[in-house]
């Protein structure tokens, strides 16, 4: 993972409410343990008609999304099965965030341990942030807040061993090893 402390970029819109994880990449694309490749299958089922051609009235495949790194979401995105290859397949396509009023425990967590950042925001933000597709903005992880065309800065939430990471570029499991001689060291010290 690369470290990542300001994320500026365009906004995709998919206003979709209920978009679950296997919406988001198809159960028959689990097949691999590897991200590589996953993003080409992103929302395969919205994408693609019935012999594999791109749709041309799906947002992620008109020339205004292209190079696009926030996806604004319709509420409660992430929601269905644990499955970690979602933030897999949204962050092989490009993407580095997710906005929306409310994003699934389980689908949030998988996100920021594989650094996607998803943001929850108010009501009245989202709003405007689905009725402005293709809005500039710019969000800092160091500050924990996305500033809007205008200048409005809005905070979000994002707890602290999250920043960590995201900040570091690391995961649970990188944080740990870096921590491997303080562990040694502690399990030296306290053998029975």
């Amino acid at each position: 993972m690369q470290p990542i402390e300001l994320i500026q970029s365009r906004t995709v819109v998919l206003a979709s409410t209920n978009i679950d994880t296997d919406q988001i990449i198809p159960a028959r694309f689990l097949t691999t343990t590897s991200r590589e490749g996953l993003g080409a299958h992103l929302f395969a089922d919205w994408r693609y008609d019935s012999a594999g051609q791109p749709r041309a009235d799906f947002v992620l495949n008109t020339p205004a999304a292209a190079g696009c790194e926030i996806l604004v979401a319709g509420r409660n995105i992430g929601c269905g099965s644990s499955r970690e290859h979602a933030p897999w397949a949204l962050m092989d396509f490009g993407f580095k965030t997710i906005i929306s009023t409310q994003i699934a425990d389980i689908f949030r967590g998988n996100s920021l341990k594989n650094g996607l950042l998803p943001i929850v925001v108010d009501e009245s933000t989202h709003e405007y942030l689905l009725a402005h597709p293709g809005i500039a903005l710019k969000i800092s992880i160091v500050d924990r807040t996305l500033t809007l065309p205008d200048g409005r800065n809005i905070s979000f939430a994002l707890e602290n061993f999250a920043r960590f990471c995201l900040l570091n570029g690391t995961d649970e499991l990188g944080y740990l090893l870096s921590q491997s001689a303080q562990i040694e060291h502690f399990e030296k010290a306290h053998q029975s």
